[in-house]
């Protein structure tokens, strides 16, 4: 009851190719930010071809896809952050795994190969989504793009999605799941550190100034670094976060890194939304925005909440986490801890009530093939790639009784988990 497909990675110019000629394009995209950013930037390409396209967002879009495709048509299907390894059964799939570098990167590539000018910073948010930055990640052209039409412009300062006046600055501190810091979840704590750092102490001011920004990005460092739990890759990880690239007209929102948030966000909140915005960018309407980020602040919030409250054990090799979390929000806090609080390689996040679990490693480790192991033994659900996966129980066709076998099913099924994910 795996679900997964192994599909075959395409190269850029393959896949320009084949998208060229397409009838039709489907589009079934992991549900991250840069498999989503990814794919809007080949719906852009499909629709500046004037061919049909469909786009969605799948926890599995490997398994997705082939439930959608079918033999013998002329349709491209691409599934992106999708596993893989082996070549699909069924015609006309083709895929961007996102494993050697970020999605956002080779569909920038593929409008590149099709003459088309591709949006750079929506490329730049899915790197910083797939958790590297741009300068380090040879994001092709897309940087150099940004920076030659002013796109962006590097500045003093912490990435969150809009900084139009204090209190904006403050939620997207407390919402952020870029960092994980004393203020995360914490709005009034966020609303206090502004206020010492402003010598104006005038908080309703439309903004701060570049020394205040500057300022508050060394105490964030220094907040994160020095938490209790925080983990050797906590400074490592906040490099997507300080200094960051503005996005100099603010649209749709203040910073490429917030932009990445946002869309991290809605590929596992509101993909209707997700997808809607970063295709529209053009013609972006401000309810839509208004929409984002309001999803994105829930989000956050829900994250740290579930992490603030987790049960945590340390085993070799992996550290575990028993939360109460919203199924949008367990593959998040995963990669939260895993960067910001683990001090193991491998975050494993259960929610024994739901039945659910969420994985993330560090360096890839075949999380998604261990996970797929581990669900065909409990007959669950599994997927994922190199570095994260996920499990759900909830097809789970077993017979529990009121004397708690759902919790001896979850018990064993995290033990399983744990000891797979060691060896």
């Amino acid at each position: 009851m795996t679900g997964s497909t192994a599909v075959t990675e395409a190269d850029p110019k393959t896949l320009a190719g084949v998208v060229r000629d397409a009838p039709f394009v489907r589009l079934v995209a992991r549900d991250d930010g840069d498999a989503l950013a990814a794919a809007a930037l080949l719906a852009r390409v499909a629709r500046n071809l004037d061919t049909p396209y469909q786009v969605r967002v799948s926890a599995d879009p490997g398994g997705a896809i082939e439930s959608l495709a079918s033999d013998g048509s002329d349709d491209v299907s691409i599934a992106i952050g999708a596993n893989g390894a082996e070549s699909s059964s069924v015609t006309g799939i083709h895929a961007i795994t996102g494993d050697r570098r970020p999605a956002s990167t080779t569909a920038f590539a593929v409008a590149g190969e099709l003459g088309i000018d591709a949006d750079p910073v929506l490329t730049l948010a899915g790197i910083i989504a797939a958790g590297t930055v741009p300068e380090s990640n040879d994001p092709g052209d897309a940087l150099e793009a940004a920076k030659r039409r002013d796109l962006v412009d590097r500045r003093p300062g912490v990435a969150v999605p809009s900084m139009a006046s204090s209190e904006d600055l403050a939620e997207g501190l407390a919402a952020s799941t870029l960092f994980r810091a004393p203020v995360s979840g914490d709005v009034e704590a966020a609303r206090s550190i502004l206020s010492a750092l402003d010598t104006s102490a005038t908080i309703d001011r439309d903004s701060l100034s570049n020394d205040d920004h500057q300022r508050l990005a060394s105490l964030l460092a220094v907040e994160v670094v020095g938490m209790p739990t925080a983990s050797e890759r906590s400074a490592s990880a906040l490099e997507r976060v300080l200094r960051p690239y503005a996005i100099v007209d603010s649209e749709p929102f203040a910073t490429v890194g917030g932009y990445a948030d946002v869309l991290r966000a809605l590929a596992r909140e509101a993909p209707g939304t997700g997808i809607a915005l970063a295709i529209s960018k053009d013609d972006l309407d401000d309810r839509l925005r208004t929409v984002a980020l309001d999803e994105w602040r829930s989000h956050g919030t829900t994250v740290h909440r579930s992490i603030a409250g987790a049960t945590t054990s340390r085993y070799d090799g992996v550290f575990v986490a028993r939360v109460d979390a919203p199924s949008g929000a367990i593959a998040t806090v995963a990669e939260v801890i895993r960067d910001f609080r683990s001090p193991e390689p491998i975050a494993l996040v259960i929610d024994a009530d739901a039945g659910r679990i969420a994985a993330a490693a560090s360096e890839p480790v075949g999380i998604g093939e261990t996970l797929r192991s581990v669900a065909d033994e409990f007959h669950a659900t599994g997927w994922g790639g190199p570095t994260r996966g996920g499990l759900d129980m909830a097809d789970v066709d077993d017979e529990r009784d009121a004397a708690g076998n759902g919790d001896r099913d979850a018990s064993e099924l995290l033990a399983a988990t744990r000891e797979a994910l060691r060896t």
